[in-house]
């Protein structure tokens, strides 16, 4: 099943779909791990600067093969893609879904470099995802929100043809300084006017009951970034208090704290 029709599945159901990012063989070890012993699909997301890291070709092919090797359901994803060059590096490796993020354009040219993206993902029948309006990204103020519009959203859609699109209704990347007030009937009016799938950015410390209403009223896909780097790094930096030396007895430490992370929000995101 593509991602395409994994979402049109989940969203019909109102169930969601966790998107994680992963940053080297540990972190991905510890989602999938996390995804097998619940039995439930993940979209494994690589940001510009995680492929910098790793490497293009190294990074897929750590993603492709763990999916093989844990036996789970699961798509590799582009996050937060800065240009159609690196959308189209990461189309031609054999990603499943890219996203194009020209938020912090102007809305005609979020609206060109989206379309031209999508123009050029069809041969690969993979995903395209968007953004529109202010997520707050590292370092930003979450202060400042411009939150999405219906029929914004409406006319962004249909002159790309984007498969999903993520919205901002009160959400940020990283760590929230107070709770953050997701605006549900601004996303019960998205889901009402646009056709295509909704995707929720910043889902690091959103409260279980905003994730969980949130997908109830059309969120699909969750990202989940900023809480699986603080856990993984926290537990290392707890366990380096000895004389031992050996990565491969430290690091798992780290990983299984990732995957009872990863259990909980994939729990959460079912929404049964």
């Amino acid at each position: 099943m593509t991602l395409k029709e994994k979402m049109r599945q989940l969203t019909s159901e109102r169930k969601g779909l966790l998107a994680t990012n992963f940053y080297n063989l540990e972190t991905l070890h510890g989602v999938l791990a996390a995804a097998k012993e619940t039995n439930q699909p993940v979209v494994l997301q690589l940001t510009s600067s995680s492929i910098d890291y790793m490497g293009l070709h190294t990074a897929v092919e750590l993603a492709r093969t763990g999916l093989k090797e844990f036996g789970v359901e699961g798509w590799i994803h582009l996050d937060h893609g800065s240009s159609v060059e690196l959308a189209q590096s990461c189309l031609d490796v054999g990603f499943d879904s890219v996203m194009i993020d020209g938020s912090e354009l102007a809305f005609e040219e979020n609206i060109r470099i989206t379309r031209e993206v999508v123009k050029r993902a069809q041969a690969y029948n993979a995903n395209v995802e968007a953004e529109l309006g202010y997520v707050a990204k590292l370092g930003q103020s979450h202060e400042a929100q411009v939150f999405t519009q219906a029929e914004e959203a409406k006319v962004f859609v249909e002159e790309t043809g984007v498969d999903a699109l993520a919205v901002a209704i009160g959400t940020a990347h990283g760590f929230y300084k107070k709770e953050p007030q997701l605006q549900f009937n601004l996303l019960k009016d998205i889901h009402a006017t646009v056709d295509t799938i909704l995707v929720l950015h910043g889902g690091s410390g959103v409260p279980e009951e905003q994730l969980r209403k949130a997908i109830t009223l059309g969120i699909c896909k969750v990202n989940l970034a900023t809480e699986i780097k603080n856990i993984f790094i926290k537990t290392l930096q707890a366990t380096l208090n000895g004389e031992e030396i050996d990565l491969r007895k430290i690091f798992p430490v780290a990983t299984h704290s990732v995957t009872q992370l990863v259990k909980e929000k994939l729990l959460v995101v079912q929404n049964n």
